[in-house]
C-alpha cells in the first residue's frame, strides 16, 4: 500500500500544511540521462531499423522498372547471382523482422467495483466512528478531520472497515470484502463480454496487504470453477503500483503462449485487517485516504478479438528504487510503540516519489514522444553544454504523447505536482481528480476507475494514446501505455453509470 500526495502529516510535514514538491523541478531531473536512454531504445533496434532504407531502394528500383525489357536490363547489369543473394538477403531480412515483431496484447474490456450506497461515509460519520472506537484521542480525531477537509475526498466513498462499532477486523471480515470486490467485478465483466470463465488461461491477482491461505487468486478459482491447467498469480506486498506490475506479467505471459488464449488481471485492496486504531499521525494518514474498490480487466492476445478489443497494450514501463534503503523504508507496515499495526510514512516519501517518477518519465519519454520533441530536446542540452550556459532545460511536451491520463489517485497533492510539473490543463487530471472525490484512493484499481471516467465522459476516440500511471511501497513508479483501436464507449454498470452526470464538481482549496 502506498500512500502518496498527503495533505497534512506531522510525521511527514507539518500538520495541516500540504505536502510539498512531488516532483522535483524537472529541468534538473532529466538532462543527459533522457538523451542515453533515447539512445540505447535506437541501438537495441538498429539491427530492424537498418533494413528499412535497404527495403525502400529496393521498391524504387523495381518501380522505376517501366517495362520487362527494362527488368531484364536491370538483371543482366547486376547479373543474376548478385541480384539473387541482393533478394534474398532482403527477404530474409524482412521475414527477421517479422518474427522478431512481438504478438499484440489486447485489453478486449474492463470492469470497476461499484460499492452499495449503504456503505457510504460522509465525513461526520466517519469522525463520529473515529470517536466511539475509543481508539483516538482528540489530537489525533482533530488530524483526522483537517486531512479529510484537504484531502479532495467527497462524502460518498465506502470505507468497508468502520462501519461497525467495535470493528471487527477479522479474516472472515476480510475475506467478505475480498469476495464481494473481486466477485462483483468479476462477474461484470463475464457478463460485459460474454466470457465463459472456462476460457481462462492466465489468472494475476493483486492485493498488497492482505494474504490469506488460499489466495485470492485461489478463491476466484474455486468459485467461477476454472480450469486445472490455469496459470494462477497472486501478488502482495506491492503497494498501489502493483496494478501496472500484474498487467506487465500477464503481457509477458500471453506473449510467449503458443496458443491464443485470454488473460484476467484482478487489481484491489483490503482494508478491513488494516485499519489503524493508534494515534502516530503517519500512520493514521491511511485511514483517511484509502476506500474500497476493485477492477477486473480482460486481456486477449487473439487477433480476432482486435475487432471488438478496446485497446492495445503499446508500453509498460517500470521503476523499482527498493536497492535505496530510504526508498524502501519511506511506506513501511509496522507496529507502533502500543503494538498497534499501521502503514508508516517517513519524511522522505516525497522525495524519493519523485526520484521515481523522474527515472520513470525519462524511461518512457524516448519511446512516446515525437522525434520533433526529442531533437528540440537534444540540440537544447548540447547547445547548454557547449555554451555552459545556466539557460532553462526544455520540457517535453508529454501532451503531444498522450491524449488522457490515468495519474493515482493517491491524493491531492500528487495531482497538483504532476499537473504543474507536466504542464498540464484541468481536463488532463479531471479523472484523477473526480476519481478520488467519488471513490476515494482505492490503491491498484483507481487508474481504471479513472479510465472508465473517461469513457463515460465519451472522450476516447480511434487512435487516442492513454498514460496510467502509479505510484507504490517499494518505492516504484510504473506506467501503462494504450491506444484505442476504436472510438470507446462505456460498457454497462459502470462505476459512473449513476453518477457521470454530475461531475465534474468543484472541489474547495
Amino acid at each position: 500500500m502506498a500512500v502518496i500526495g498527503t495533505t497534512a502529516t506531522t510525521d511527514v510535514g507539518t500538520a495541516g500544511s500540504r505536502a510539498k514538491i512531488l516532483v522535483p523541478d524537472f529541468h534538473q531531473s532529466v538532462k543527459l540521462k533522457y538523451v542515453k536512454l533515447g539512445y540505447h531504445y535506437l541501438i537495441s533496434n538498429l539491427f530492424s531499423l537498418s533494413f528499412i532504407p535497404l527495403i525502400i531502394i529496393t521498391l524504387i528500383h523495381f518501380f522505376q522498372t517501366q517495362n520487362l525489357n527494362q527488368l531484364w536490363l536491370l538483371h543482366h547489369h547486376y547479373n543474376l547471382i548478385r541480384m539473387l543473394t541482393f533478394t534474398g538477403f532482403i527477404v530474409f531480412a524482412f521475414t527477421l523482422c517479422v518474427h522478431k515483431r512481438q504478438r499484440a496484447v489486447y485489453l478486449v474490456d474492463f470492469s470497476c467495483f461499484r460499492p452499495a450506497d449503504h456503505l457510504k461515509a460522509p465525513f461526520h460519520s466517519f469522525i463520529q466512528h473515529s470517536h466511539l472506537t475509543g481508539d483516538f484521542d482528540d489530537s489525533s480525531l482533530d488530524f483526522q478531520r483537517k486531512i479529510l477537509l484537504r484531502s479532495g475526498l467527497g462524502d460518498e466513498t465506502f470505507p468497508e472497515a468502520m462501519h461497525y462499532i467495535p470493528p471487527r477486523p477479522s479474516i472472515s471480515a476480510a475475506r467478505c470484502e475480498a469476495e464481494s470486490v473481486m466477485f462483483g467485478a468479476l462477474e461484470n465483466l463475464f457478463v460485459n463480454t460474454n466470457l465463459n470463465p472456462k476460457e481462462i488461461g492466465i489468472l494475476v491477482v493483486n492485493c498488497s496487504l492482505f494474504n490469506p491461505t488460499p489466495s485470492l487468486s485461489s478463491m476466484i478459482v474455486n468459485k467461477y470453477n476454472l480450469r486445472s491447467n490455469i496459470m494462477s498469480f497472486n501478488l502482495g506486498g506491492m503497494g498501489c503500483s502493483a496494478g501496472v506490475i500484474a498487467i506487465d506479467l500477464a503481457r509477458d505471459l500471453l506473449r510467449v503462449q503458443k496458443d491464443n488464449t485470454y488473460a484476467v488481471v484482478v487489481s484491489t485492496e483490503n482494508i478491513t485487517q488494516n485499519w489503524y486504531f493508534g494515534n502516530k499521525k503517519s500512520m493514521l494518514i491511511p485511514n483517511c485516504l484509502f476506500r474500497v474498490g476493485g477492477s477486473a480487466v480482460l486481456l486477449s492476445n487473439k487477433s480476432a478479438d482486435r475487432t471488438r478489443a478496446k485497446y492495445k497494450l503499446v508500453h509498460v514501463v517500470r521503476t523499482h528504487c527498493g536497492a535505496d534503503d530510504k526508498a524502501f523504508r519511506c511506506v513501511y507496515q509496522e507496529e507502533d510503540a502500543l503494538g498497534k499495526t499501521g502503514v508508516s510514512l517517513s519524511k522522505d516519501l516525497m522525495r524519493i516519489a519523485g526520484l521515481s517518477l523522474k527515472t520513470n518519465i525519462t524511461t518512457l519519454g524516448p519511446l512516446v514522444l515525437p522525434v520533433t520533441q526529442q531533437l528540440r530536446f537534444f540540440a537544447n542540452l548540447v547547445f547548454s553544454k557547449i555554451s555552459k550556459s545556466d539557460a532553462k532545460i526544455y520540457i517535453p511536451d508529454f501532451k503531444l504523447a498522450f491524449d488522457h491520463f490515468c495519474i493515482h489517485a493517491g491524493g491531492r497533492a500528487v495531482i497538483d505536482e504532476l499537473e504543474r510539473n507536466l504542464d498540464l490543463l484541468p481536463v488532463h487530471v479531471e479523472p484523477s481528480r473526480m476519481t478520488l472525490h467519488r471513490f476515494g484512493n482505492t490503491s491498484s484499481s483507481s487508474i481504471w476507475y479513472e479510465l472508465a471516467y473517461i469513457e463515460a465522459k465519451g472522450r476516447v476516440n480511434k487512435g487516442n494514446k492513454v498514460w496510467q500511471i502509479a505510484f507504490g511501497s517499494g518505492f516504484k513508479c510504473n506506467s501503462a501505455v494504450w491506444e484505442a483501436i476504436h472510438d470507446v464507449k462505456p460498457s454497462p454498470n459502470g462505476p459512473w453509470e449513476d453518477c457521470i452526470d454530475k461531475y465534474p464538481v468543484k472541489i474547495l482549496a
